[in-house]
């Protein structure tokens, strides 16, 4: 991929560009298996690739220069805007409705966000768009000022963007480098974007966390459920859940729907292969410290009719030691707090830290799915876990043109 931007000098955020993507994905999974190298038994599967470009399903624009010229993209060093509307690696649907945006920052008269002077409005905006064309539009503002302005000139942007499915905006008035707020103020009747990957439909929220490369966010969760399948445990806990994909794949995977789902055939499992409708529904708790995550998963298991999951809004690295009892010999407990057979982990990239100690001096919990953004916390945290052993991994490309990927891993007790 060749990117103009790159090329003169002016965004340098894609520090592989210009790399050719198989060399990528080579060098991607020769610095996973060397990380992991400690763990001789572990298989590597062949890695998944990416689109090399168009594969972002969200743009986060900053917006500067001034109302009747605004830039969508970065800020340089002196805190100028720069204009990357027509960047590559965004989903060309997103960069299609660039040039509306841009002109609806004019016609409401929403001032950019000066950050030397601080003074201004309109600090970015935040486009998603879903598999199916549809699109989340947020404006974070620094208040409500423009709020009214927005309302007024937002029908006209809906006609000429009929696309637009729920849009919002977000207030951050504090000048921080941040790039949301915790007030969330929605601008229509509609609050989900349906996102459909493969068979399995999530939802997403204004302030929930999607993960940015649609393609393979289907593979991922489709191989987990793969994995969850294999295995068969009666019970999982799918720690730092967000909107639920590995929750709701798990549940679904190799056992009925007490609906047909939406996308997707009866008697068809997450990754595409056949179910058992004689199995009962598996027995899944999804934990996410957001709550909004946690509403979009709520509905997404409505939604897609699968039984046997539940969600709550909590600190998963707390949540799992504070909430499980043994349920060894002599030992009481709810069937709600019972340590489960199976734990799925997907932590921020600082990995998931104390909770290693718990799943490692927990012996009901006899494996776990681990995907990882970040391999060398991915490593700290398996060293810590001796008890488990890393039988498969597999090297998922969310993000080329980045040194950045994803690493599945399976360990079985």
């Amino acid at each position: 991929m060749r990117c103009d931007y790159f090329d003169a000098g002016v965004c340098r955020a894609c520090t592989l560009m210009g790399v050719p993507y198989a060399q990528q994905l080579v060098d991607k999974q020769h610095a996973a298996e060397q990380t992991l190298a400690e763990h001789t038994g572990l298989a590597w599967l062949d890695p998944v690739a990416s689109p090399e470009s168009g594969y972002r399903n969200k743009a986060k624009m900053v917006v500067g220069g001034s109302v009747a010229n605004p830039t969508l993209g970065i800020l340089d060093a002196a805190q100028r805007g720069v204009d990357l509307r027509g960047c590559g690696i965004h989903d060309s649907r997103l960069t299609a409705v660039m040039p509306a945006l841009a002109d609806f920052v004019g016609t409401a008269g929403l001032a950019p966000y000066d950050v030397p002077a601080r003074r201004g409005e309109l600090k970015l905006l935040l486009v998603t768009v879903s598999p199916d064309g549809e699109l989340l539009l947020r404006f974070v503002l620094r208040s409500q000022e423009s709020l009214a302005r927005i309302r007024k000139h937002l029908p006209a942007l809906r006609a000429e963007l009929p696309q637009l499915r729920v849009v919002s905006a977000n207030l951050l008035p504090e000048h921080r480098a941040a790039i949301e707020g915790e007030t969330e103020i929605l601008l229509g009747d509609e609050q989900i974007l349906p996102m459909r990957l493969g068979a399995l439909e999530l939802h997403l929220r204004p302030q929930g966390f999607f993960q940015t490369n649609s393609h393979v966010a289907e593979r991922l969760y489709g191989h987990a459920g793969e994995w969850i399948a294999d295995l068969d445990p009666s019970s999982v806990w799918d720690l730092y859940c967000g909107v639920g994909g590995f929750a709701l794949s798990a549940a679904r995977a190799g056992r009925a729907a007490a609906d047909t789902p939406v996308g997707g055939p009866r008697g068809v499992d997450v990754a595409g292969g056949p179910r058992s409708d004689a199995r009962p529904p598996r027995d899944v708790v999804g934990i996410e410290v957001s709550a909004e995550a946690i509403a979009a998963a709520r509905s997404a298991a409505v939604a897609s009719g699968i039984p046997g999951v539940r969600f709550e809004a909590a600190d998963a690295t707390t949540w799992a030691p504070g909430s499980a009892r043994s349920a060894a010999p002599g030992a009481t407990a709810s069937p709600a707090l019972t340590p489960p057979e199976t734990v799925i982990v997907n932590p921020p990239r600082r990995g998931i830290g104390p909770l290693a100690d718990w799943l490692e001096r927990t012996p009901e919990v006899r494996s776990v799915v681990y995907s990882s953004c970040n391999v060398d916390s991915l490593a700290r945290d398996l060293r810590a876990m001796p008890s488990f052993t890393a039988r498969e991994g597999r090297v998922l490309d969310m993000f080329p043109q980045t040194p950045h990927s994803e690493v599945l891993v399976r360990l079985e007790r």
